[in-house]
């Protein structure tokens, strides 16, 4: 199974999935971490572009970041709106989960181990 994670530094959960920089991509196998690659997200989104937090938002594709996890079924995130979560479900992610930011590898490894702990809150993390 491949899960991604968006980050900005190569190692933690970025703030909100859609202006991380990057998606860590671990490949794994019988609940171990086998693997691990590194994509750049293209689809970089400006602050307020997701959902209806701004009054200048505007639709827009996910069709960059989508190409981007090509081939993963998990998304690991501390933040995401739901037009990305739908795009990513109609694209195969069968999994998208909820978390604080921290070390990517950890929630990865609580993840296979069945110990995310998961946020309570809305989906959508990112008002500020």
């Amino acid at each position: 199974m491949r899960i991604a994670i968006p980050t900005n530094d190569g190692t933690s959960i970025s703030e909100h999935f859609g202006r991380s920089a990057a998606f860590l991509i671990f490949e794994t196998e019988d609940r171990q971490i086998k693997g691990r690659s590194t994509r750049t997200n293209g689809a970089h989104h400006a602050q307020g572009a997701c959902d209806h937090h701004s009054t200048e938002s505007k639709p827009h594709s996910h069709s960059g970041i989508v190409a981007a996890l090509e081939g993963c079924e998990v998304v690991i995130c501390a933040g995401m709106g739901s037009r990305a979560a739908e795009a990513l479900k109609a694209a195969g992610v069968t999994q998208i989960v909820v978390t604080m930011p921290g070390p990517a590898e950890e929630a990865v490894s609580a993840f296979l181990a069945g110990k995310l702990t998961r946020k309570t809150e809305s989906f959508c993390a990112c008002r500020r």
